[in-house]
């Protein structure tokens, strides 16, 4: 950094007296700051002269008649005398002069042309801070022009770390405020507030005759929402549309696609869209015109809005653009509102599910209603689950209360009610327990034969569809290979005899008291079950998962090691719905089972060497939120005699009345057990006293007696896996276009040794300056055909002069690692006026 002091400048001084020819250096220090200085100043190869005001002529003779082989310094302690007075004028014309001023200084340490040197004048008050100076030599600005000495001195405020007016505004708007903004003020203060308002018209169009940074950060919402909606703006919109909307559009994109300022984006989004009554103005658009538009949250509330109505009207065929409803919400999802709006689509969605189901219709047999279950019905369940899940939290959600009465009605009315009586008089076929595997035969289809050590975890009240859940995530995981069946459970669909069922055994009894025995041993504990499991495997032993959970790794391995069988059982599904006051939190706890399922399978597999996972359930679970009526209770069952739960009743006789059917329990447990299980044909329930209404099981439903049987086998040490890649599907050489749309492909679908990639993609010129707008893509399709796996991006270039004869680049990034996965050299063919001037 330049400072100036004596030593310096005789350096300088020195260095203009270098070489055999002889030179004259006029210095004309104009307050006369150095005058006592250089009295006792020796200079390597040159003499000084003291010039004065009254000695020119007599200079003049000296230099050019009486000493003509010394060189000269002719220093003069005041200011350079007009040329009219000035009778060294003319030998100043083959002789040099010396500027020891700060601004001089600075452009001679810099490399500035002299030409530029009254900018560096003119802001000098700049540069009397040695922190500020630093930080301008700190932009290493290679060649100095108007523009970026400017721009140099704003980064320089605004404490960026490279010359760059888009990082100056992106600092201004993302760390300062819109009004009495910091950064402005200080602008102001080194009397470079016009320069801003300039560079802000060059860059950005932005023109106004009081300008502010309210209505500029308007003018860069207004354009770039300009080029997303599909009709023209509002036309008190249309005054703020700039015509360099190529810059704004890279900015914008820039700014909320950015970790760092994607929260400051939505503060800016909100504070516009306020100022300009956003809502209002949006209201009569039709939705398809606002599709591809995320400059504003309200964009999503008017789309949203209009999902809404198509539900509740039961149009659920209803488009816009070409896309369905589920497409609409999968693509705004993952706009740029998707993390503020993204619950809402996710519930849309599952809405949606349920709405097509009031179409449903259900098999006749007990095979065909297994297979379509299995198949496409439990995505019903799933999307029932999914629905109040997400609408269990959100903030407010007054505006979907009438969809949610609707899914409920339809879920109940035209799903339940339609499955559940053709699923019970399936259940009558003589041949219905031999259409899947049972859940009785556990131990001895999966554990008794098993040649490696094996965790069987048994997650209480897991149906199907959560298993089904569980079993998609797992399959996402490269090191892990996993493979869904389904098991009936045993009637009733209870805990005690679900778990007792899992169990290896000769027999399994039902007392007179209703306690269930394995082999004549009482297992409703866990005690019980590891006496029954060790009798036919020694080593192997039952663990509650909320006793391993937090074991560290070497505590782990020694519950594993020498065991050929662990049974892991696992209460957070079960647990929360069977208490009243927790029941509605069913659906959390699904998800939380899941997770934690995940992590255990994991952490297991990483510290205790166990590779070979079952993963199943004692029993499902039907959930309805809407509290049940009277009319959905089943009453007048007083046997005192008589095991009575809200689903089921097994006593010495059958239940005879409408509506309930029954079974034996030998028929059930393959014994002679003459005892009858009764239960409802529909969801109904029976009257009993206490516990929650809404979460029920041990009845006979797909949901109660379809469990998950998950089997997973980690691999060994780490498996070799790759990115999913993107590529051109034709290779462009040349832009010819402002706005150009670009065909990309995922050269291989997503699978276990291809994994999901996230890219940044956008063009560079060969001075590494971005010159377009960024898009995002997760290459995450598993779409086996090529075809499907082909996207489009669209790129929209800045405003500025591009050179035909250099090198300009298509490049992508992988957003994890923030390595180049590719470059693509193109030649931009286009041209825009360069206009900027100050007039210096």
């Amino acid at each position: 950094m330049a400072e100036l002091n004596l030593k310096q400048i005789i350096d300088r001084l020195n260095e203009e007296f270098t070489g055999d020819t002889r030179k004259l250096v006029f210095w004309y220090d104009d307050k006369g700051e150095f005058v006592e200085d250089m009295a006792s100043v020796e200079l390597e190869n040159a003499k000084v002269y003291f010039l004065q005001p009254d000695n020119q002529f007599y200079t003049k003779y000296f230099l050019e008649r009486v000493d003509l082989t010394t060189n000269y310094l002719i220093y003069a302690p005041f200011p350079k005398p007009d040329v009219k007075d000035n009778h060294l004028e003319d030998t100043m014309l083959y002789s040099k002069r010396f500027f020891a001023d700060r601004a001089s200084l600075l452009s001679v340490d810099l490399g500035i042309d002299e030409k530029y040197k009254p900018i560096i004048e003119k802001h000098i008050k700049f540069f009397a801070n040695k922190e500020r100076t630093q930080r301008f030599y700190d932009l290493e600005i290679e060649n100095f022009n108007e523009e970026n000495i400017l721009i140099g001195l704003l980064s320089s405020i605004c404490k960026t770390r490279t010359c760059s007016f888009e990082e100056v505004i992106r600092v201004i708007l993302t760390d300062g405020e819109l009004q009495d903004n910091k950064f402005l003020t200080e602008i102001q203060k080194y009397d470079l507030l016009d320069a801003f308002w300039k560079l802000c018209e060059q860059h950005f169009g932005y023109i106004d005759v009081k300008p502010t940074l309210e209505r500029f950060v308007v003018t860069l919402f207004v354009t770039y929402t300009a080029k997303y909606i599909s009709s023209e703006l509002p036309k008190a919109w249309k005054s703020f549309v700039s015509y360099k909307s190529g810059n704004i559009i890279a900015f914008i994109d820039n700014l909320m696609n950015s970790v760092l300022y994607r929260e400051k984006y939505d503060e800016l989004s909100d504070f516009v869209a306020a100022g300009l009554g956003a809502v209002n103005a949006f209201k009569d658009y039709l939705p398809e015109e606002l599709l591809n538009c995320d400059t504003f949250l309200c964009i999503d509330q008017i789309l949203v809005k209009w999902i809404v109505d198509r539900l509740l009207a039961e149009d659920t065929g209803a488009k816009l653009d070409g896309l369905s409803i589920p497409e609409i919400a999968a693509k705004r999802e993952k706009m740029h509102f998707g993390a503020r709006s993204g619950r809402t689509y996710r519930l849309l969605t599952s809405a949606y599910h349920i709405v097509t189901t009031g179409t449903f219709n259900c098999p006749d047999g007990f095979a065909a209603i297994l297979a379509q279950y299995r198949a496409e019905d439990y995505k019903i369940d799933q999307a029932y689950r999914n629905f109040y899940y997400e609408f269990d939290q959100l903030e407010d959600a007054t505006a979907f209360e009438r969809l949610r009465d609707l899914v409920e009605n339809i879920y109940t009315n035209e799903y339940l009610d339609k499955l559940l009586p053709k699923w019970n008089a399936g259940l009558q076929e003589g041949d219905s327990l031999t259409k899947l595997p049972v859940q009785i035969d556990f131990y001895a289809r999966n554990i008794r034969n098993a040649r490696e050590r094996t965790v069987v975890i048994i997650s209480d009240a897991m149906r199907y569809e959560v298993g089904q859940e569980l079993f998609r995530l797992l399959s996402d995981d490269p090191k892990c290979t996993a493979k869904l069946e389904t098991q009936l459970s045993v009637l009733p669909s209870y805990t005690r005899l679900g778990m007792a069922a899992l169990l290896p055994h000769k027999q399994i009894t039902m007392t007179d008291d209703y306690q269930v025995l394995v082999d004549d041993v009482l297992c409703d504990n866990l005690a019980g079950r590891q006496n029954v499991l060790q009798k036919y495997l020694p080593n192997s032993i039952c663990v509650q998962f909320d006793d391993i959970k937090g074991l560290k790794k070497n505590e782990l391995r020694d519950i594993f090691t020498g065991k050929q069988a662990i049974y892991v059982y696992h209460n957070q599904i079960d647990a929360r719905g069977d208490k009243a006051n927790t029941e509605d939190e069913v659906f959390v706890a699904c998800k939380e089972a899941v997770a934690e399922i995940i992590d255990l399978i994991r952490r297991i597999s990483t510290n205790a060497n166990t590779y070979h996972f079952i993963v199943t359930a004692d029993h499902g679970f039907i959930y309805k939120r809407d509290k049940l009526t009277e009319s959905d209770k089943i009453g007048g069952i007083n046997d005192k005699k008589a095991f009575v739960n809200r689903r089921f009743i097994v006593a010495p006789e059958a239940v005879q009345e409408d509506g309930i059917a029954h079974m034996s329990m030998g028929t059930v447990l393959r014994n002679q057990d003459r005892k009858m299980v009764s239960f409802p044909i529909s969801s109904n329930v029976f009257k009993v006293a206490g516990g929650g209404q809404n979460f029920v099981h041990g009845g006979s439903s797909p949901q109660e007696m379809l469990v998950p049987l998950v089997e997973v086998k980690m691999e060994r040490g780490h498996m070799e896996t790759k990115n999913a890649e993107i590529a051109l599907v034709s290779m462009v050489q040349k832009i010819t276009n402002k706005i150009t749309m670009m065909d990309f492909i995922q050269s291989e679908p997503v699978s276990d040794t291809v994994k999901a990639t996230a890219y940044k993609i956008f063009f560079i010129s060969e001075d590494n300056e971005k010159i377009s707008n960024e898009n995002s893509y997760i290459a995450d399709s598993r779409e086996p055909n090529a075809q499907k796996r082909i996207f489009r991006m669209k790129f929209q270039f800045k405003d500025k002069k591009y050179d035909k004869d250099k090198q300009y680049f298509l490049v992508v990034y992988d957003e994890n690692t923030g390595l180049e996965s590719f470059r693509h050299p193109i030649i931009m063919d286009l041209s825009f006026a360069d206009d900027f001037g100050f007039g210096f």
